[in-house]
């Protein structure tokens, strides 16, 4: 078997008791399922397990020892109950250590925030030998060691940390993008986006909104591993949006 014709899975560990008990309603299944799929990789299967350190353990090391790579949300924050860090760090039989760049990252977003806090250092505790994914919505960064990957439950800031991840999986297929820029607040043309996005099945769109020279705009990325796929999404939104009266601008603003 090639690379290419290997089919790539991960699993995925939804990890709170807010989620089992109804009080929050998950999102990241389909956002972190749509997004591996334009990676090439199948979500293979997911778990939704309770704040327990044991049940967490045992989720991560059946999915992980099945799949090419092992995706959880949610406990990663700065409360006693946010146990996914040393949760995973058993499951790889790894210590928990203070991450210096984290560390120096939320020092720097808390400084005119209350500065940082015996709460908010928890957030750069990491398993060993981990590296950081960036977040660039607030100040913890999730955590990367090796095909193990640890994301914010809240699900804006797990995108971003899904879109800093961007490209950087192996999967079945190299990833392609292309950028359309458009002067106009998203929301005016979220429907347009969720057409075309439906419509060509394998292919994601990211809506990034700006605010420049005291206008609003916004930059659509399109991502797909099928070049004609990817081209007939871009056209498909330019249509729609020269049809609806909008300028833009191809490979961005």
């Amino acid at each position: 078997m090639t690379t290419s014709d290997k089919i790539w899975t991960a699993g995925l560990v939804i990890i709170g008791d807010e989620i089992l008990s109804g009080r929050t309603q998950d999102k990241n299944i389909a956002q972190v399922a749509s997004w591996l799929q334009v990676q090439g990789i199948r979500l293979a299967e997911v778990r939704v397990v309770p704040d327990v350190e044991d049940t967490i353990v045992e989720a991560v090391n059946a999915l992980r020892a099945d799949n090419d790579y092992l995706f959880t949300t949610g406990g990663i924050g700065p409360t006693h109950d946010d146990i996914t860090v040393d949760a995973v760090a058993k499951a790889l039989g790894v210590p928990v250590v203070i991450n210096e760049e984290a560390r120096a990252l939320l020092t720097r977003y808390y400084e005119d925030k209350g500065g940082i806090n015996e709460g908010r250092l928890r957030m750069a505790r990491v398993p060993e030998g981990a590296e950081l994914i960036p977040n660039r919505m607030s100040g913890a960064p999730g955590i990367r060691r090796g095909n193990v990957i640890l994301m914010a439950g809240v699900p804006h800031i797990a995108a971003g940390m899904l879109d800093a991840l961007t490209g950087k999986l192996e999967g079945g297929a190299p990833l392609i993008t292309e950028t359309v820029g458009c002067w106009i607040a998203e929301s005016e043309v979220a429907n347009l986006l969720i057409e075309v996005e439906q419509a060509h099945e394998g292919c994601q769109i990211g809506s990034y909104p700006f605010f420049r020279e005291g206008k609003v705009g916004a930059n659509f990325v399109l991502r797909s591993t099928e070049k004609d796929t990817l081209k007939s999404a871009v056209d498909s939104l330019c249509d729609g949006l020269a049809t609806s009266g909008y300028d833009f601008t191809p490979g961005g603003i």
